[in-house]
């Protein structure tokens, strides 16, 4: 009985703490949710024709004049959807990937899996001729084919983190190499093509695109839920998850094929946008705080990060040509990897 009443003291301090975590957990993400909405009406009420807020949910409401219904449902709203569900595909799925191999270096961009899918998009384009729908295959497939050529080199004796991100930099830049090679025998007016492609936009939304990635997101977000256990357990190391009754290289094994899944079709339907998937799910965790996983936080940041980069890019230089929402979100996320790169050289590891 004494046993029992000191563990259950032991135990207080956790539970109060998870308590805590929780409720903070909560108000983050209806911070979140409320940033988002409103990046949302600006950018679906903002630009070369501006809606009032009652004009715009009108519109929404379908009660808009034809050109405000053209502009808002046809052309803005598309384009903000798009960005809304590749930002949280990006950031699950670079949440996926630093939680499973345990290494905030472990994000798609960085190890060369949309590199991958870059590389057969570009080849697809400039070689084979293809348009937009066999170019989007191209790249799932390139994805597909990078992540698994990058698992087999880094599962020797099962696959540690470090090993799996070194060899995944090595992989990238090979695709980089073949990139350069690509763009430098093309055409330049293909190469331009392609190099817009190369950067991410999401400025040629169509409801096709945004309709796949819809679809992979509902049919993956319960498997991500049903597997939350199994990924907690995974933080404790291999031989604690494996003593709680979980196969830690098969549960890695499936977790890693679902985030490659999201990172490919996102990079299928807007292009590698740079370091969303990099930068999110660090960032959840500094604003939940550690102990957990706050993947809807990180999705949340996905999405804030895709539309606030989008918004920015069509309205930063006025009266010239909208930029690459790309271009935007390398510039957010290269100098967190500076940051990152300096201090774990200066601590010996990861901040």
């Amino acid at each position: 009985m004494t046993m029992l009443r000191e563990r259950q003291a032991d135990a207080a301090p956790l539970t109060a703490a998870r308590a805590q975590r929780s409720r903070r957990e909560r108000r983050v993400v209806l911070v979140l949710v409320g940033a988002l909405l409103i990046v949302a009406a600006f950018s679906l009420a903002v630009g070369a024709y501006s809606l009032s807020v009652p004009d715009l949910l009108r519109t929404l409401a379908g009660q808009g004049t034809q050109s405000e219904n053209f502009i808002v449902l046809s052309l803005r709203l598309p384009r903000l959807t798009l960005a809304v569900l590749v930002g949280v595909a990006f950031a699950l799925s670079g949440a996926l990937f630093q939680t499973v191999l345990r290494n905030p270096l472990a994000s798609p961009d960085i190890i060369g899996v949309t590199g991958g899918a870059s590389a057969a998009a570009v080849f697809g384009m400039l070689i084979l001729g293809f348009g937009s729908l066999a170019t989007s295959l191209a790249a799932f497939a390139g994805a597909i084919i990078i992540a698994g050529v990058i698992y087999l080199l880094a599962r020797r004796g099962g696959v540690v983190g470090y090993r799996f991100v070194l060899i995944g930099v090595g992989v990238a830049f090979m695709v980089q190499g073949l990139l350069g090679y690509l763009l430098s025998r093309a055409d330049l007016n293909d190469a331009q093509g392609a190099l817009l492609w190369l950067v991410g936009s999401v400025s040629g939304a169509r409801w096709q695109n945004i309709s796949v990635v819809a679809v992979l997101l509902l049919l993956l977000l319960p498997v991500i839920r049903l597997a939350d256990g199994r990924l907690r357990a995974l933080q404790l190391g291999d031989d604690l998850a494996t003593s709680l009754g979980v196969g830690a290289e098969r549960t890695r094994l499936v977790l890693l094929v679902i985030a490659v899944a999201l990172a490919a079709t996102a990079t299928a339907a807007v292009g590698p946008l740079a370091f969303v998937a990099f930068v999110a799910a660090p960032i959840a965790w500094r604003v939940v705080g550690t102990g957990g996983l706050a993947l809807i936080p990180a999705a949340l940041i996905g999405a804030l990060i895709t539309t606030v980069a989008d918004f920015v890019a069509q309205h930063l230089l006025p009266g010239q040509l909208e930029l690459p929402a790309g271009i935007i979100t390398g510039a957010i996320g290269a100098p967190y990897l500076l940051w990152l790169l300096a201090t774990s050289n200066k601590t010996g590891k990861s901040a």
